[in-house]
């Protein structure tokens, strides 16, 4: 379509933004946005108008961006309380461990680990070094 039937650059800028707005929304949510014709005066109704349609808009982003953010913290929380459990598995595992280790084998193992613990983690996960 071309600019030359409307009157005033507004009417230009508002009839882009419509085609832009009404992409936009289309790939955010699939397609499934209904057109909206655009009163193309000048009055202070058109302008209200753009300004109602901007806002239902943002609410439309808002709503996307909330709903997927509600998303993701689900995952999150998901992963943290597998993590909380593992973490937990690999206590009981220690304490049970040191329980069962005889005061030699503390003492050769203490010889052998840094005070800073470094090299008894890898990106694998914790090891422990060989009694």
């Amino acid at each position: 379509m071309t600019t030359e039937i409307f009157k005033t650059p507004m009417e230009v800028a508002v009839y882009q933004l419509h085609n832009f707005s009404i992409s936009f929304f289309s790939s955010l949510v699939g397609g499934d946005v209904v057109s909206v014709k655009l009163d193309n005066s000048a009055s202070g109704a058109s302008v209200v108008a753009i300004d109602n349609k901007i806002e239902q808009a943002m609410d439309l982003v808002k709503n996307h961006l909330m709903y997927a953010v509600r998303e993701e913290v689900e995952i999150l929380k998901e992963q943290i309380k597998e993590l909380a459990e593992k973490n937990n598995q690999l206590e009981r595992e220690n304490s049970l461990l040191k329980n069962l280790a005889s005061p030699e084998q503390l003492e050769k193992f203490q010889e052998r680990v840094p005070s800073d613990g470094s090299d008894l983690q890898d990106p694998g996960g914790p090891t422990l070094a060989p009694l």
